[in-house]
């Protein structure tokens, strides 16, 4: 029988930069960045590292991309790719190295340098043999998410206003939250008015409906549980342990079966079971206390809601959006304010909240693909151990939380999922 990796490796020490355009920053400098805050964190040197994993999707071609800035010694170093769900992989690989015992204490960082580009977008990679500014080969981003969101408001029975003012919701949210995270990108508060009027990039997704290219890096440091107590004492009160983990590559065909709906993410379920079975959790909504989603476009964090388990499908607006179920309870009137919501609406807060992205997620913290999944993990790291960098964003108690990734677009997706919290002792 296949062996659990739950409560058996240990994250003892994280590391995430600023994310942003970081015109005066290399590749380099994210990566020793994000690194050096991990291991002042574990208080480790890099010398007693004995393996490297290392994230990117378009910023490095091997392992030398960090043997390099980090001056490793020769110690085994590998590139891990794939595509949105990177930052996962690289902690779900080291992972699994230490389980097998071949390590004892690892690195798993993730970074993207994707303003440096030239690039109105994401890398266009295999899309396009010039890079074309203006027409790159194959569908955009922003027009398959559009097909998903349109296919929702019909199959689920909402009017055009309906859609885009549900939608709305969801990035106010992240705006409200990335606004007070000192690390975040795009920092500013918007309002239900500011997303709904934005210029149109592929309707119903409007320019504050879709996350940015950004630089950034993140990194950890992992040991096995039994290890805690040798390379981290310091940590044995608030190291956090892998719960479960689960990968998943569809098929590819959506694009091409009419039957495809758009309104699920088959990659995401399977993936989730995955981690959900490791981990022991039946009820998703009830057992986690947090949850750090791919929202590269709000209908995606929308849809990811739903084929996570966090809710029926169909029902992510009325059961967590529209009564501000999945927003920091400290956060929930002023949020539900810039809705525009009545105070009826505003008092109606149900007992089972499940915060959803309350990092400001991929649209307001920012998408350095092979960092992102990598920063999440380390906002609920924080979060558990209530170390928010700002204390208005300190949630009240966290133990349990869920990052997610997926990567591709609609029909041909690779998904990521982890769930980390406290060991059993602490639960």
């Amino acid at each position: 029988m296949a062996e659990s990796l739950k409560d058996k490796v240990a994250i003892i020490g994280m590391g995430c930069t600023q994310f942003g355009e970081l015109w005066d920053k290399d590749v380099d400098d994210l990566i020793v960045d994000a690194v050096y805050e991990a291991l002042a964190d574990a208080k480790v040197e890099m010398k007693n590292i004995q393996a490297v994993w290392c994230g990117t999707a378009n910023s490095g071609v091997n392992a030398s991309s960090v043997s390099a800035p980090l001056q490793l010694q020769y110690v085994p170093a590998t590139r891990v790719e794939n595509a949105c769900a990177t930052g996962i992989e690289t902690i779900r690989n080291a992972a699994h190295a230490l389980v097998a015992g071949v390590y004892d204490l690892v690195l798993a960082v993730g970074f993207e340098k994707l303003k440096d580009v030239g690039y109105p977008g994401l890398h266009p990679g295999k899309l396009s043999d010039k890079f074309h500014p203006i027409y790159p080969a194959g569908g955009t981003g922003p027009g398959r998410y559009a097909l998903a969101a349109t296919r929702y408001f019909q199959r689920y029975g909402l009017t055009p206003e309906e859609g885009k003012r549900t939608l709305g919701k969801i990035s106010v949210k992240s705006h409200y939250s990335g606004a007070r995270n000192p690390k975040a990108h795009l920092r500013r508060e918007l309002t239900i008015d500011d997303v709904v009027n934005a210029p149109i990039i592929a309707w119903p997704l409007g320019l504050h409906d879709c996350c940015g290219v950004t630089d950034g890096g993140s990194a950890a440091i992992l040991c096995r549980v039994e290890d805690v107590k040798k390379y981290a004492p310091h940590h044995l009160d608030d190291y956090i342990t892998i719960k479960g983990v689960g990968v998943s590559a569809g098929p590819g065909w959506g694009k091409n079966k009419e039957d495809y709906d758009f309104t699920h993410w088959p990659e995401t379920e399977y993936a989730a079971g995955q981690a959900y079975q490791m981990a022991g959790i039946t009820n998703p909504r009830k057992e986690l206390d947090m949850a750090e989603i791919h929202d590269c476009f709000s209908i995606a964090e929308l849809i990811a809601m739903e084929s996570l388990g966090f809710c029926p499908k169909g029902k992510a607006r009325e059961e967590l959006i529209d009564n501000g179920a999945f927003i920091a309870p400290q956060f929930r009137e002023a949020v539900m304010r810039k809705w525009g919501a009545t105070e009826e609406e505003i008092s109606r807060l149900p007992e089972d909240v499940l915060v959803i992205n309350h990092s400001g997620g991929l649209k307001s913290f920012g998408h350095p693909v092979g960092a992102s999944g990598g920063r999440e993990v380390y906002e609920i790291y924080k979060q558990i151990q209530r170390k928010a960098q700002e204390p208005s964003r300190q949630l009240e108690k966290v133990r349990l939380g869920l990052a997610h990734n997926q990567g591709g677009h609609p029909g041909r997706f690779v998904c990521a999922v982890i769930v980390v919290g406290v060991p059993p002792e602490r639960m």
